[in-house]
């Protein structure tokens, strides 16, 4: 098979009589029977917390997260379990993927087709794929640019704990939020953004013409930053912007930025 690890991925097992509803009460998304969830856990604010896959695997939920959001996810999700019956534990398995021959066991990003499948066997179950067979795949697959092309947001860089909203980052056409699901924390913000007529910010794949900013520069059109330019791939970008300001000539640092 074709796989590589997944760097900076902490895996967390929820177990507990309660798990389904608790999480159920929490995160943007329902929870998938069959395959992966991807969701997000918001302020009561409606702001981005951090973003996860989530897979019931019988007697536990399986929560895949950035290792840099882990501790503090597993702490605020501490925070709300109450009395419920719920409890967190770190797993010591190493998600993989890959665009090709998936393995046995293995399950569709749900976030777009172009980002191929996720895997979540132990070490002694993978059918021989070596360290050095991942770095090799590594290497060969460019993650960045596939997001470039499909304006899919990576955690930390276009989702930021604290500033984003997820509809304006995608979660919506990316199959992350749940419209039709009960009450969850930040979903009263989420509807009715939602129920607006427009969208007024949000991501966006531009092209950039000269030499590629770095992720965070502004985006500019006459003197005044209506936006920031984040992850590169060749002549492309994603991009957040104010739509209604991006007229005339817009450009991020030394580059001409130009939408779609």
């Amino acid at each position: 098979m074709s796989a590589e690890l997944i760097p900076n991925r902490s895996l967390i097992r929820v177990t507990g009589a309660d798990r389904h509803s608790f999480l159920q009460g929490l995160v943007t998304n329902s929870l998938n029977a069959e395959g992966l969830t991807w969701a997000a856990l918001l302020s009561p604010q409606g702001k981005y917390l951090a973003d996860f896959f989530l897979l019931d695997e019988g007697d536990h939920i399986l929560l895949d997260v950035q290792s840099d959001l882990a501790d503090g996810l597993m702490k605020r999700l501490s925070m709300y379990r109450l009395r419920a019956d719920v409890a967190l534990h770190p797993d010591a398995r190493q998600p993989r993927r890959g665009l090709t021959d998936a393995p046995a066991g293995a399950f569709s990003d749900p976030r777009h087709p172009a980002l191929g499948w996720r895997s979540y066997l132990a070490e002694t179950d993978t059918g021989g794929d070596s360290v050095s067979d991942s770095a090799a795949q590594q290497s060969a697959t460019d993650w960045d640019a596939i997001r470039v092309e499909h304006c899919i947001p990576e955690t930390g860089i276009e989702l930021r704990p604290n500033e984003t909203y997820i509809l304006e980052a995608g979660f919506e056409r990316l199959n992350g939020v749940d419209f039709r699901k009960g009450c969850y924390v930040g979903q009263e913000i989420t509807a009715r953004m939602k129920h607006k007529t427009e969208l007024r910010k949000g991501l966006i794949t531009v092209e950039i013409t000269g030499p590629a900013p770095a992720p965070g520069t502004p985006v500019m059109v006459e003197g005044r930053a209506i936006g920031t330019l984040f992850t590169s791939a060749g002549n492309r970008a994603i991009a957040a912007l104010r739509f209604d300001k991006a007229r005339g000539q817009i450009t991020a640092g030394d580059a001409i930025v130009t939408l779609p």
